[in-house]
């Protein structure tokens, strides 16, 4: 039996191309009212926009990806030192911590009056110049991008077959020549991959470069559409910007198509083959040495976000009644955004195993690519382009203020579909394999088959769903920046205003909130998923 009637994805699909063309058709709309306008868009300015969103991309390409391939080498070498499930625990905080956190967090450390500034002060250097600017923005991109690539790579270096290691270690190859012969292939092999994810990542960041960018000179093509609607309201060049959005993503994409990345991957490492040669003394020290400097570099900002946020008044902070009204409103607007999406990828998921079991050994059909990876293909528009040709079409038709939550709702949603079903796809299929037939000859279907058959084997993957796309919609600020007001605010709402108007001890008090949300939110589904059997 095949997973049913494949209706139900292709209406998960047809509402993502509504979404994706409801925003194209918005800004084009918008822009064709003035088409002089829209001649006239293309300016110094928009080149230097470009300039530097791919500029500052590039950097943190390589402040990022360059050091994860010495300390995953590092982390390879020492399978089992104490600390070491430590250290990968540690890597995996960035992916479930807001990046408005994380910019909090390198504020506190590197802004005019963080740490470092105080010790500047005290060793009397001179005056320090602070966080913003590229600086700020290159600190915070190798923040989240230094562990997630170096987690790749680590992957990559534990496909190494334990034979090669015997075979080195029989050969009496020193670090270098094991470096040389054994290592770089395994991690040359996918490093385009995780160097494009990584470039992907920086070209459609967008909070990290609203927060630390400092100004116009640091801008790039996401934060200027949102400057050129929320403050200008110059449609024609955020039409003209999300174009040259688009191609830049798109390209991004193609390239990483064509090396075989796969942009939802986990990047949770297994157990390192057996090594047969233990490192010398030397290369032991430099390990652990580097070990210890990325562990603290990505530590730091973390720990001052705790610092910073326990410094703020925080019971006052735990009074406001508008505290209250974000926190409520980020967390309905969460739960309905990861609901929506679960809704969605469950339907791709098993149209296309329906889809899969229907054509026998013919090759894959176009509807059957389009369920496995026609989702993917959000990950082109950003957040903040869809948020924008919304705003500019529904602003004719009612209160765009007004359609807020509909809206983060549902880009939320979407936007968290392509990982949801890099932890939903593998087990459904797997159990699908096991109990089709079953279900089939007992005539099991429907909402019986998914409650008695499906949900023991579905129930742990759900959940990571779940956890993940409520935590993207818990740090989200692209869509609510656009769409929020004093009636519609969440809890990124109400900390980048706090930030915005000076009252940063707020700010600290509200980050600190929002990071133990997530981080309560990923701890609590990975122990239920532990847990289950």
């Amino acid at each position: 039996m095949t997973a049913g009637p494949p209706r139900a994805g292709f209406a998960a699909l047809a509402f993502i191309a509504l979404l994706v063309a409801g925003a194209g058709a918005g800004l084009l709309l918008e822009a064709m009212r003035a088409p002089q306008a829209l001649v006239a868009a293309p300016d110094a300015y928009l080149l230097r926009v470009v300039r530097f969103t791919l500029w500052q991309a590039l950097l943190s390409t390589v402040l990022s990806v360059v050091p994860a391939i010495f300390v995953a080498r590092a982390l390879a070498r020492h399978p089992a030192f104490p600390g070491r499930t430590l250290v990968l625990r540690l890597f995996a905080l960035p992916l479930a911590l807001p990046p408005l956190v994380a910019a909090l967090g390198i504020l506190a450390l590197f802004g005019r009056s963080g740490l470092i500034a105080d010790l500047y002060a005290a060793l009397g250097v001179g005056r320090w110049p602070g966080a913003y600017g590229l600086a700020g923005i290159l600190v915070a991109h190798t923040f989240f991008n230094l562990p997630l690539a170096t987690r790749f790579l680590l992957q990559a270096l534990d496909t190494v077959p334990a034979d090669q290691w015997r075979l080195a270690s029989q050969l009496g190859m020193n670090a270098r020549a094991r470096f040389r012969f054994i290592e770089w292939p395994a991690i040359r092999a996918s490093l385009g991959g995780v160097a494009g994810i990584v470039f992907m990542l920086c070209v459609t960041s967008f909070t990290i470069v609203l927060v630390l960018g400092g100004g116009p000179a640091a801008t790039t093509l996401e934060v200027a559409i949102y400057q050129a609607l929320r403050f200008d309201f110059d449609p024609a060049r955020a039409l003209v910007l999300t174009a040259l959005q688009l191609a830049l993503t798109g390209f991004a994409l193609y390239l990483l198509f064509r090396l075989g990345a796969d942009l939802t991957a986990e990047a949770n490492p297994s157990v390192s083959a057996r090594r047969f040669s233990a490192p010398g003394t030397g290369e032991r020290l430099a390990n652990l040495c580097l070990i210890a400097l990325a562990a603290t570099y990505v530590a730091a900002p973390l720990a001052a976000v705790l610092v910073a946020g326990l410094r703020a008044d925080l019971p006052r902070l735990a009074g406001e009644a508008a505290v209250h009204r974000a926190a409520a409103t980020s967390l309905v607007l969460a739960v309905c955004a990861a609901v929506l999406c679960l809704m969605l990828t469950y339907a791709l998921v098993r149209t296309r195993h329906a889809l899969a079991g229907a054509r026998a050994a013919n090759p894959a059909s176009l509807a059957e690519r389009a369920m496995d990876q026609g989702a993917s293909l959000v990950l082109v528009v950003p957040p903040i382009v869809l948020g924008a040709g919304w705003f500019v079409l529904l602003r004719h038709f009612a209160n765009a203020f007004a359609i807020a939550p509909i809206m983060v709702i549902t880009v939320n949603a979407v936007m968290a579909i392509p990982f949801a079903l890099r932890a939903l796809r593998p087990a459904h299929d797997a159990a699908a394999e096991s109990h089709d037939r079953l279900c089939a000859s007992l005539g099991i279907t429907g909402f019986t088959r998914l409650r008695l058959i499906d949900w023991p084997a579905l129930r742990r993957p759900l959940l990571t769903a779940f956890a993940f796309a409520m935590a993207l919609s818990l740090g989200d600020l692209g869509v609510i920046a656009l769409f929020g007001s004093d009636q519609v605010q969440t809890l990124p709402y109400l900390l980048f205003a706090r930030l915005g108007s000076y009252r940063t001890a707020d700010a600290a008090g509200l980050a600190l909130v929002l990071a133990v949300l997530c981080f309560a939110l990923m701890l609590l589904v990975d122990q239920r998923g532990r847990t289950s059997p």
